[in-house]
């Protein structure tokens, strides 16, 4: 517990300094990201950040400069009016940062004062500059302050993902019309991690514009040329074909045209298992890896569809870590109830992982969608389950309850997602054209993984 009490204008006078040094912690960076909203696990694996980035501007000067203004000098009552800051350097986990704040003028009309601001890590400045304040005229104290301690509750699922792959040879990835910024710079991005080698299926001259504008270097690159976005589909398909790509990720083109191409039954990449989509999610509130599925491919399926669909996902669930996946199939009701058709396919795939149709994984359903992810109410509702309110993965009863879900928490509840299909020859990087660079880059992520499975000689992935 702390007490704080401030200085009046007038008592302050030209020259006085006040320093503060904080050690840099994880939490540290953690707070950085989840403040600035670039909660991104791949800026944050390096446990490090750097001043130049405006996100990092945050916590340079309100962690610093911030505390010392408004709680040493002047402090409580203290309002900040403008600040002309330069950022400079790299802070890393551990690093000793060093705060200091010199009066350096003192303006009677409207009680302002303007501080020299300096921060340095040893003997590299991170931040310079000047900050106007308007100071307090009157003693205010403070007594018993405690400070907050946050806390942010993430699994950095993507980034264990990541770890995972390294060391992994790079996976040959057809990348379909890559004609807008985040639907090449992704895969690019994939690349330099050493993910993909990335193939650029589409239109070149278009392809090359994207990349001329935002700064890209193609070089090295190979470019398999088409006139427009379904050429680009059906070529990707074939390079898949003949084996001379690993994978797929969409670009900017419709995902029914890609698909399109995929499902062609002479010259696509059916399997005998039916092809499904799965989001992979990292939800801040849910402290494990979610999966949901089909929010994308499967409109309304039937039982015998939906049982190839849990199977992809449980076979998913199993490259990622998962030893023994708990799938939720959801309804509305967590009750069989003959009217209602996603009850009764819920108890059909329960007899079905009963007698082995489905395997991997511990089945239960139907269950709604608070008793799959919350143990409470599921206990409230006295239902008994080894899948219930722990679940890995969430079996839609259609596309469009899947898709509604999966969207609500990444747009409402913050979550980094992933987006994969499944069932076919090699695995498709299926993103939504909205999606951030980040996002697709977690996507390869999975099917990186996903591949290198398949290079194992997987049976239940081929």
């Amino acid at each position: 517990m702390d007490s704080y009490s401030n200085r009046t204008f007038d008592e302050i006078q030209i020259g006085e300094t006040i320093k503060r040094s904080h050690r840099l912690t994880r939490p540290d960076v953690e707070a950085l990201a989840f403040v600035s909203g670039d909660v991104d696990p791949f800026h944050t694996d390096a446990q490090s950040v750097r001043p130049d980035r405006m996100t990092a501007e945050a916590v340079a000067a309100e962690a610093l400069v911030s505390a010392l203004l408004q709680r040493r000098l002047p402090g409580p009552g203290t309002v900040i009016l403008a600040q002309d800051l330069r950022f400079n350097g790299l802070m890393a986990v551990g690093d000793l940062i060093a705060g200091t704040l010199t009066v350096k003028e003192k303006c009677p009309d409207g009680h302002q004062i303007v501080f020299d601001c300096h921060v340095s890590n040893g003997d590299v400045d991170l931040i310079t500059g000047t900050v106007t304040v308007a100071a307090p005229t009157q003693r205010i104290a403070f007594t018993d302050m405690a400070t907050p301690e946050i806390v942010l509750r993430h699994t950095d699922a993507f980034t264990r993902l990541l770890k995972r792959c390294e060391g992994m040879p790079p996976v040959v990835c057809a990348v379909v019309h890559p004609c807008d910024h985040d639907s090449l710079l992704g895969p690019l991005e994939a690349a330099r991690r050493g993910l993909i080698v990335p193939v650029l299926v589409g239109p070149e001259a278009k392809i090359r514009a994207v990349a001329h504008s935002a700064g890209a270097d193609l070089s090295g690159l190979r470019i398999v040329s088409t006139e427009h976005s379904h050429q680009a589909a059906e070529r990707a398909v074939a390079l898949a074909r003949m084996g001379e790509v690993q994978s797929l990720m969409k670009g900017s083109l419709h995902t029914d045209e890609l698909m399109a191409a995929v499902v062609n039954g002479a010259t696509g990449l059916r399997t005998a298992r039916r092809i499904s989509h799965v989001f992979v999610l990292d939800v801040p509130a849910y402290p494990r890896m979610l999966l949901i599925t089909d929010a994308a491919i499967n409109v309304a399926p039937d039982a015998r569809d939906k049982a190839d669909i849990a199977q992809n996902a449980i076979d998913l669930a199993h490259v990622l870590g998962i030893e023994q996946p708990r799938v939720a199939i959801l309804a509305a009701v967590e009750t069989v109830k003959p009217g209602v058709q996603s009850t009764v396919d819920a108890a059909v795939l329960c007899k079905m992982a009963d007698r082995g149709q489905i395997t991997g994984g511990l089945l239960d359903g139907p269950l709604a969608f608070d008793n799959a992810v919350s143990e409470e109410a599921a206990r409230t509702k006295q239902i008994v389950s080894q899948v219930a309110g722990r679940a890995d993965i969430l079996l839609a009863p259609d596309l469009e309850a899947g898709n509604m879900m999966a969207k609500q928490l990444q747009y409402l509840a913050g979550a980094d997602s992933a987006g994969i299909v499944l069932g076919a020859r090699v695995p498709i990087v299926l993103t939504s054209r909205a999606d951030s660079i980040r996002s697709r880059l977690a996507s390869t992520v999975v099917m990186a993984l996903l591949a290198d499975a398949q290079r194992h000689r997987q049976p239940e992935l081929k």
